[in-house]
């Protein structure tokens, strides 16, 4: 089979950052389905592990955390998919991406694709969909249902990427009034379309922002870029009691004592901790992944696509890393359909 991946951690303007190469097809044993891979998404983490290390490695590493694709064959204890389902998925940090024409993949880490959204939309939802789900309602222990969060506010850090656009409808649908983070018209405009009641522009300082708005506090964080930039801001306007969770590793010692006056909660969200580590509740991302599914397919929950690329080539892969490490991406860039 065909998969794209990488040697040396190199800038992606050099054609070695990414190449093509030849593998075997990989068989599913145990949970295992083997996915016939038709669409990928390229996300931050992916900029960061090609970016990330030194020297060169003895065997080509594939990356890849969100696919679409239909399932070829399953392993002897799945139960969950059939051969010839259509599924979507993010996969796990510990295995082979989705850089390739065929991977292996988890069956409870893996959801029914949503029937009404193209193999390219539907590639663009699964780790973005799952970090903001279990951020909002597992982390942040936010109530799913709209009676017990009226009144209460949620600020979003960078709420016009990936991650955010997501989390920021799923928050409103669930009745917060949502502030999202942009900087730029174009992201402003953005992050309203998808359920942002107020924006604050994150260049700024985020304490004078949302005062301006006429709030205090927010019940709630969810920090999605620099949480070394913003942490005292975040800390000073986190409501007693209140909770903060975070996606991006920290450059710096974080000083929680800021946190102690109001008795405050910090959490981490890491989309693979349950693969990785094969949790009690893995079996919840299979889950997330078929409530997502049917929140598109009832039009309840807007795709984030906004860039296709075709074929699925390494040369389009590094088009396609490009985009996201320019830093000024709205939404998510997926490429798709493997050349003959």
């Amino acid at each position: 089979m065909k998969a794209i991946g990488f040697t040396q951690h190199l800038d992606i303007n050099d054609p070695e950052s990414l190449f093509e190469f030849e593998k075997p097809v990989p068989s599913p044993k145990g949970h295992d389905l083997l996915v016939k891979v038709n669409a990928v998404s390229v996300n931050p983490v992916d900029i960061g592990v090609r970016r990330s290390g030194r020297g060169k490695l003895m065997t080509p590493k594939i990356i890849g955390w969100d696919a679409c694709g239909v399932v070829e064959k399953v392993g002897t204890h799945v139960s969950l998919f059939k051969p010839g389902d259509r599924v979507f998925y993010a996969g796990s940090f510990k295995r082979p991406g989705s850089n390739s024409e065929y991977q292996l993949v988890d069956e409870r880490i893996v959801g029914h694709a949503p029937k009404t959204l193209s193999d390219d939309e539907a590639a663009a939802m699964p780790l973005t969909s799952l970090t903001a789900y279990e951020a909002l309602f597992e982390q942040l222990s936010l109530p799913t249902t709209s009676s017990e969060n009226k009144g209460k506010t949620l600020l979003i850090v960078n709420g016009a990427g990936g991650v955010g656009s997501v989390a920021t409808q799923l928050a409103a649908n669930a009745g917060l009034t949502v502030i999202a983070s942009a900087s730029r018209p174009e992201s402003i405009k953005w992050v309203k379309e998808h359920g942002a009641k107020h924006t604050v522009n994150h260049r700024n300082n985020l304490v004078d922002e949302v005062r301006k708005l006429g709030y205090k506090y927010v019940d709630y964080i969810l920090e999605l870029k620099d949480i070394d930039s913003h942490w005292k801001e975040m800390c000073e306007l986190i409501k007693p009691e209140g909770t903060i969770t975070s996606i991006t590793e920290n450059r710096r010692p974080i000083n929680l004592r800021l946190l102690t006056p109001k008795k405050a909660t910090f959490a981490w969200e890491w989309m693979y901790t349950k693969s990785y580590y094969h949790t009690d509740n893995m079996q919840t991302q299979h889950i997330i992944l078929d409530k997502i599914a049917q929140l598109l397919d009832e039009d309840k929950l807007k795709g984030t696509l906004t860039q296709s690329l075709s074929p699925l080539n390494a040369d389009n892969l590094r088009k396609a890393h490009s985009l996201v490490e320019s830093g000024h991406m709205i939404g998510k860039v997926v490429v798709s359909g493997w050349e003959n």
